[in-house]
């Protein structure tokens, strides 16, 4: 489970995840670098504007499958923790969050 860490060297919040959801997080985004990659070697060759469109639609469905399993985390972790200790500020924090993803 994730663990937030306050107050690092630069007064900025930290969260300590376990090597195994550190690892599945990067492989996500690294999968959805190189499907931007694709996309740009499409339009460098230019590709078929329907063909780019579908492929970015994709990447943009990865990026929300990412955003919902970070924000699950998040909610199991940090979020109950800081109200099991008092911390009701996480909520709005969270609503200012869930408001930024839902754009």
């Amino acid at each position: 489970m994730s663990e937030e860490k306050r107050g690092c060297c630069c007064g900025k919040k930290t969260t300590m995840r376990s090597e195994e959801e550190r690892k599945k997080l990067i492989n996500r985004l690294s999968r959805i670098e190189g499907q931007i990659r694709g996309i740009k070697g499409m339009l460098e060759n230019d590709a078929y504007c329907n063909d780019i469109l579908v492929q970015s639609a994709a990447a943009s469905a990865a990026i929300n499958a990412f955003n919902k399993e970070l924000l699950a985390s998040h909610i199991h972790s940090c979020v109950v923790r800081d109200i099991r200790e008092g911390k009701d500020e996480v909520v709005d924090e969270l609503v200012a969050t869930l408001q930024k993803l839902m754009k």
